[in-house]
């Protein structure tokens, strides 16, 4: 009887915390699209759907991930809120066909191979065996009055990273650099920011491309949130400064823990007159020597279980975490286990 109820106590518990997606993928027509692909955003954890259109996919709804459906040749859907004690019935539409510039004009100050290198260097950051496989969907716009240059692709870029073992499929939502002047050049680039959704798929875990994704972690932006939520910064080697002087965390950060996630309001330094947005501002260590800078132009963030965010547009960094790109980036859930091994565990 004693087994019985330490049995049905671990079943409990485990239903309290990771649950199935099950749904099922059709077109405008009711028929089911079979080998549509479905991922949380930023993870490794996807499938596909089957012969009927059904799919089941493990989620925690402390991860709050955005979850994509995507077809070849049909829009993708993405799906921020849903009830896991539904079915999801997902009806995808035909993309259209767009015709993007791919006609070099003479007009065009910059070539595109210059262009293309900017992106690279950007975006990719400083691994170079880092590949991209369709650069040939990238197109670029350029704002000759704002000085800003956009890339854009109609098709999800194919990255494949031999150092970190991952094939990254990313659909790529903003991509912008701003320069002090008319140029393509990285020496006149003043700011630039990307985003995106993206799914991983490893291809090589060898003890040492093992060894690189944790090297890759340590002192990372995920890193830092997490360590954050969990108020252990210091004892992960992040110092924050301001003013060269050290500060602690606990004086700049007020910390709220619920059930989903952890709720951080920033403590408010005295405002610039140059930025009306500003709330606070930190230099960032780690390991006495990655240095970085963050600015806060949000009073209230979230941090959820896998160390993403809310509000990550209105959080600037400058520096070590600039510098990363897309390279360097390693599935959100990289390092979490899932709730069953933890209760197995």
């Amino acid at each position: 009887m004693k087994n019985i109820i330490c049995i049905s106590f671990l079943i409990i518990s485990i239903n309290t915390f990771a649950q199935n997606i099950n749904g099922k993928v059709f077109n405008k027509n009711k028929a089911p699209l079979a080998g549509a692909s479905i991922y949380l955003d930023g993870t490794t954890i996807g499938t596909v759907a089957d012969e009927n259109g059904n799919f089941t996919l493990n989620y925690d709804p402390k991860a709050n991930n955005i979850l994509v459906i995507s077809f070849m040749g049909y829009e993708n859907e993405y799906l921020a809120t849903f009830d896991l004690k539904k079915e999801l019935n997902i009806y995808l539409t035909e993309a259209k066909n767009k015709l993007n510039e791919v006609v070099v004009s003479r007009k065009d100050l910059f070539k595109r191979v210059d262009k293309l290198k900017l992106f690279r260097t950007l975006f990719i950051g400083k691994r170079h065996n880092v590949v991209i496989q369709n650069e040939d969907d990238i197109y670029f716009k350029y704002d000759k009055e704002k000085f800003i240059l956009r890339a854009f692709s109609d098709r999800p870029l194919i990255i494949v990273n031999p150092e970190l073992g991952y094939k990254v499929d990313y659909q790529l939502q903003n991509f912008e650099v701003k320069f002090i002047k008319l140029s393509v050049s990285l020496k006149d680039a003043i700011q630039n920011y990307y985003a995106g959704l993206s799914h991983f798929v490893e291809i090589d875990s060898s003890v040492e491309t093992l060894k690189r994704r944790e090297e890759a972690f340590q002192g990372s932006q995920i890193q830092f949130f997490r360590n954050l939520a969990n108020n252990t910064l210091e004892e992960y080697n992040f110092v924050l400064s301001k003013s060269n002087k050290k500060v602690i965390a606990n004086n700049c950060f007020k910390l709220t823990k619920d059930e989903f996630s952890t709720k951080v309001e920033v403590i408010s330094q005295p405002r610039g007159l140059e930025n009306d947005k500003f709330i606070a501002s930190y230099d960032l260590t780690f390991n006495n020597k990655e240095k970085s800078n963050i600015t806060f132009e949000t009073k209230t963030f979230y941090i959820y279980k896998y160390g993403n965010n809310s509000n990550i547009e209105n959080i600037i960094f400058l520096g070590k975490f600039a510098e990363v790109g897309v390279g360097d980036m390693l599935p959100l859930n990289y390092g979490i286990k899932d709730d069953l091994q933890e209760v197995l565990n």
